[in-house]
């Protein structure tokens, strides 16, 4: 048979395989299509004297001529396919020589669906696929969706955009899976700070931003540039925690191409160890400082992206506990503040993480000078309102003697000390200490303690006490204190002194949702209608409000039926917050 005519675009034409077209051509020109058809059957099957008799006795089973070469093909293209992978494992350059030898025979009918898991297993195979092949995928769509990361990974090196399409929806996954758990009011066993951090960079988003970077440097540095700037963009910390969590993940999988080059890996390495093990020896802390104090001149942009590790959540959350930990530890041992170079090294490192937002979008990478009245008078302050807790501890359990209860209750039970709120006015630092040091009070149930230092909290500087994470936590252990909203001074100090102000954020109403969702039973009548009234939400508000706003109203609803309530007396129950401005969205679209 003549060399058949080939037609654009088919893939088997190109190789001098008649396809579809010249069937078509062959049965429009012809004057016996039947005797046609079986001349393409002799000439195009499967060319083995031994099978032909064969054949006609698959026929009788009514077995199909194409379910009989569809098998045989498939056969063959995994064993093909076998074959390739086994040469790709080969480090010779003979390797590259057959590999680029079959792309060339083979590339042509990438576009026949049957034949392209074969070219794909050999582009995948390829080191370096040449330029021509990169473009025709990344024309086609369906090409493009049926290449292997492995190849895309070349094509994105040169596409930033083209990356950038396949990256962002994982990005915004990450951060929806960390509102949920932040905002879940149904599971009070779902809390934000307690996987830990090898638990957390097994996640899938991680998993996946580690699969497509390889061992390209292009690429990750693509992706931490996607995070700064979706950090500035939006300030959410949660894209910190990401860079932490991917650098690790790459460490995991011993990704030396990467973790070699990235100047904070050593840092974020120790920063993760001690995190996991829950604290800072002496050994951990020198290394961390040394990386701190060796910063290189010509080299200070590294800062920029130390502070975006140190203000990941889960750091701030460690350094914070760790350093109420060690107030403690001073108190018990009569030490002084400024005497605990452990101490310092949290604080400087909480510094330059509060400072993160403000650094990398300045381009002004010098590390903020840490205040040495917050270790010389704010620290001081707030042990004292540790002693006093220790104070009441102590006395509650000894013999009742009501002359000496009532001096107790004078002498550490008043207002926090003057300099505890001037701090937290003007410092971050000071701020983050004094939220840990609530959440300290609340896990020990400390009625007292917990109204002396939330009175104060709404004067945290940047609104630092109504974020996500402190708010969860903070909620998450005053819900099993629920009889304490039957009182009217701990519902007074928590929503008339400290909630109330940072009412204006869909976030706030949210997390005073989900404590209603819990304690709404042991408010009094008044107090909760009141509360009700001020939190219902306007069209501004975020949708997820809305709807857990009616579900809360359902759910009161359901529980006064089954157990009614006493009618509550005829009061104008209008917020005092009524001139307070109607709350804008809050979250990302």
């Amino acid at each position: 048979m003549a060399n058949p005519p080939k037609f654009p675009g088919t893939g088997l034409e190109e190789v001098n395989i008649p396809g579809q077209e010249y069937l078509q051509e062959a049965l429009t020109s012809c004057t016996d299509p039947l005797k046609a058809i079986e001349s393409f059957q002799l000439e195009n099957g499967i060319l083995l004297p031994s099978l032909r008799p064969m054949l006609p006795l698959l026929d009788l089973h009514g077995v199909r001529r194409l379910d009989f070469h569809n098998s045989v093909l498939e056969e063959l293209r995994d064993k093909l396919i076998e074959y390739i992978n086994e040469l790709g494992k080969k480090d010779t350059k003979e390797r590259d020589k057959k590999l680029k030898e079959l792309l060339v025979k083979s590339f042509p009918v990438v576009r026949v669906k049957a034949l392209r898991p074969v070219v794909m297993c050999i582009l995948r195979n390829t080191t370096h696929i040449d330029d021509k092949y990169l473009r025709i995928l990344v024309r086609d769509r369906e090409l493009y969706s049926d290449t292997d990361t492995e190849v895309k990974r070349q094509i994105w090196r040169d596409n930033q955009s083209l990356f950038g399409d396949e990256v962002s929806p994982l990005l915004s996954q990450y951060i929806r899976e960390k509102e949920h758990v932040l905002f879940d009011h149904t599971n009070l066993n779902n809390l934000f700070f307690n996987p830990s951090p090898k638990v957390r960079r097994q996640g899938e988003v991680v998993q996946k931003l580690a699969h497509m970077i390889g061992t390209s440097v292009k690429l990750y540095d693509m992706v931490l540039q996607f995070l700064r700037t979706l950090f500035l963009r939006t300030r959410n910390v949660h894209y910190c925690t990401l860079r932490a969590e991917l650098l690790m993940a790459l460490h995991d999988l011993e990704v030396q191409d990467i973790i070699s080059v990235d100047p904070c890996h050593k840092f974020t390495w120790c920063l993760d160890a001690c995190i996991r093990e829950k604290n800072v020896d002496i050994k951990r802390s020198r290394e961390l400082q040394g990386f701190l104090d060796n910063i290189k001149r010509g080299q200070e942009q590294v800062l920029g992206d130390l502070s975006m590790t140190l203000c990941d959540p889960y750091a701030i959350n460690f350094l914070a506990t760790s350093a109420i930990k060690i107030l403690h530890h001073l108190i018990n041992n009569e030490g002084m503040p400024r005497d605990n170079q452990i101490l310092i090294l949290l604080l400087r490192m909480l510094a330059l993480g509060l400072s993160a937002w403000v650094m990398i979008d300045s381009q002004e990478f010098k590390e903020p000078k840490l205040d040495s009245q917050v270790v010389t008078k704010f620290l001081p302050a707030l042990m004292s309102l540790m002693v006093d807790d220790q104070c009441r501890s102590l006395h509650s359990k000894l013999p009742p003697d009501e002359r000496e209860s009532a001096l107790t209750t004078i002498e550490h039970s008043g207002p926090a000390p003057d300099a505890v709120e001037a701090y937290i006015q003007e410092s971050a630092v000071a701020s983050i200490l004094a939220m840990y040091y609530t959440l300290h009070t609340a896990r020990l149930k400390d009625r007292v303690g917990i109204l002396r230092v939330l009175a104060i909290l709404a004067s945290c500087k940047d609104d630092r006490a109504y974020e996500d994470p402190f708010l969860h936590s903070l909620i998450a252990l005053l819900i099993p204190m629920s009889d304490e909203f039957s009182t009217e001074d701990f519902c007074t100090t928590l929503f008339d002194e400290f909630l109330f102000a940072g009412l204006t954020r869909d976030n706030v109403t949210r997390h005073m949702l989900k404590l209603l969702w819990y304690v709404h039973g042991k408010l009094p009548s008044a107090r909760l209608a009141s509360l009700m009234k001020t939190m219902q939400p306007t069209a501004q508000h975020h949708e997820n409000v809305h709807k857990l706003y009616d579900s809360l109203q359902e759910r009161i609803g359901v529980q006064t039926q089954e157990t009614p309530a006493a009618e509550p007396p005829e009061t104008d129950f209008d917020s005092p917050l009524k001139s307070v401005p109607t709350p804008g969205p809050h979250y990302m679209q």
